[in-house]
């Protein structure tokens, strides 16, 4: 390969921006002018960004991480005919074992295409599924994706094809698709992964979801601080409409979708669907009390399918392939794979496809590699900020929703956060409450007030306050923390105060020494004797 027809790939997704992408592909465009730069999505390896890749007739060779300064190198060293002399040189991308191990199917095309090309989407399989939904009556459509077994990708796990079945049978004239891509959970990117590296998946799968329930509008409700997402979903909306993909006359078919981003307002609370169709609506972002389900009432007062990214994106695949195909992967009720997404102290943080079934521990160790300070790790947060921490003897649990909750745990959206023995385990009880009291919408008393009272009932347990050291006290406090966070799950509105209680109670169940007066304290000093 000479150089004049090399390619090379060099990521522009949010990850390898903050580390340098963009300066790399400047050094290297500058050396190499007559080179073919692309910029695709990220692999996920975020430990390795900036990791770029150079096309060769034995596949996409990879070196990583890549910061400006090395490229003279690299180019000495034979790196546009996938040279292997560099310490870069990762070797063939495929055969890099975090990715070799993983099972690839919503995220297929994900750092492997131009994400804006409509013709690298379709070279890879992109619009299949829409030219065999556009072909199916709607009811058809709805069946494939019951069939298929997915679930709410966002954390609620609720049967997609039931969701759309209700909007289907509700009469009106008028029906809309959300998609919810207020992604707003601690440890999570896949959402802002895959629509920087492949929005067409997820507008192709809101296109279909249309199809399926008579739905002529659609609308992403993007995470504020996503600028780069917003660019480029605007981007691949306006080329999806010049090719009459959306529009009036989707492939030639007569039939119409169209499909706009709306930037979110910045609140947490507006992740959950009713808040996010408030706020979608020009209004602040309040629940709304349920029943009527946005399905039946949901956007401007019409039937509203409000799916997670993830959800929306696996669809495309659901429909070329069949919903018996996406069956295949998975174990017991959860069906298909999820997007695994490593962070926190973890050596290799980075997003992990699996198909359910695999335990914790694989993730932490065969993929994440163990902490990132080398410290033993302690405890796991799985499912975001309100998820439970549990400890080394659940990380052999199976993830599947039902495994997870059987041991008062839950999957979520995916997203795991690992922590070495530094931590202490009160103190993040104590951020769960704190982060509630800031992130309320406030229109119910229980999460409103009772995530203000936790953070004052858990100072008074570990600070000892108030009651003279007494056991038979610090007992009546640790009753009373558990008797509020009872009310908190049975007396709000939504999931924002229904799951505040779970860090609380899952770090008092599994972490009960982190709540003795002194205990962070005492977990400082054991920091300092580690280092």
């Amino acid at each position: 390969m000479s150089t004049n027809t090399a390619t090379v790939y060099i990521p522009r997704d949010t990850t390898a921006l903050s580390l340098g992408a963009d300066k790399v592909a400047a050094q290297l465009q500058n050396q190499q002018p007559n080179i073919n730069i692309v910029r695709n999505g990220s692999r996920g390896l975020f430990w390795l960004e900036p990791m770029i890749e150079v096309a060769t007739p034995k596949g996409r060779v990879a070196y990583g991480p890549v910061q400006p300064e090395d490229v003279e190198s690299l180019l000495a060293s034979d790196f546009l005919q996938g040279g292997s002399s560099h310490p870069l040189y990762l070797g063939l991308t495929e055969q890099i074992p975090y990715l070799a191990q993983q099972q690839r199917v919503t995220f297929a095309r994900v750092g492997v295409t131009d994400p804006v090309s409509l013709n690298d989407y379709r070279a890879h399989g992109g619009l299949v599924g829409l030219e065999k939904a556009l072909a199916l009556q709607a009811q058809a459509i709805v069946d494939e994706v019951k069939t298929s077994g997915l679930r709410g990708r966002g954390g609620a796990a609720f049967p997609t094809g039931i969701k759309w079945q209700t909007v289907l049978d509700a009469p009106s004239d008028k029906k809309y698709i959300v998609c919810n891509a207020d992604e707003g959970d601690s440890g999570t990117f896949a959402d802002r992964m895959l629509m920087e590296g492949d929005p067409y998946c997820l507008i192709e799968g809101m296109i279909i979801a249309g199809l399926a329930v008579g739905a002529d509008q659609g609308y992403i409700y993007l995470r504020e601080e996503y600028p780069v997402a917003h660019a480029i979903l605007n981007e691949a909306i306006a080329c999806a409409e010049q090719a009459n993909i959306l529009g009036d006359n989707i492939l030639g078919s007569g039939k119409r979708f169209n499909l706009q981003v709306r930037l979110g307002a910045g609140a947490y609370i507006c992740g959950e669907e009713t808040s996010l169709l408030e706020s979608l609506e020009g209004k602040r972002g309040m629940v709304r009390a349920k029943p009527p389900l946005p399905a039946i009432v949901g956007l401007f007062g019409q039937p509203t399918i409000v799916n997670n990214v993830i959800s929306l994106a696996s669809v495309p695949d659901i429909l070329a392939k069949g919903g018996e195909h996406y069956q295949e992967f998975g174990t017991g009720r959860s069906r298909g794979t999820l997007p695994f997404q490593l962070a926190g102290n973890i050596k290799q943080g980075g997003l992990v496809e699996l198909a359910f079934g695999a335990s914790l521990k694989t993730l932490l160790q065969d993929f994440g590699g163990g902490t990132r300070s080398g410290k033993p790790m302690r405890a796991v947060q799985i499912g975001g900020p309100l998820g439970a921490y549990l400890p080394e003897e659940l990380w052999d649990t199976p993830l599947d929703y039902e495994a997870f909750m059987a041991i008062g745990a839950g999957v979520g959206h995916g997203g795991i956060v690992a922590f070495d023995d530094s931590v202490n385990l009160s103190q993040q009880a104590r951020f769960s409450m704190e982060f509630c009291t800031i992130e309320s919408c406030g229109k119910c008393t229980p999460c409103r007030i009772g995530s203000t009272r936790g953070v004052e009932v858990i100072d008074r347990i570990t600070n000892d306050e108030q009651r003279s050291g007494s056991l038979e006290e610090r007992e009546k406090q640790i009753e009373l923390l558990e008797e509020l966070c009872d009310t908190m799950v049975h007396g709000s509105l939504c999931a924002m105060g229904g799951m505040t209680p779970i860090p609380v109670t899952s770090a008092l169940k599994h972490f009960p020494q982190d709540f003795l007066p002194n205990a962070a304290g005492n977990k400082a000093a054991q920091g300092a004797d580690h280092a």
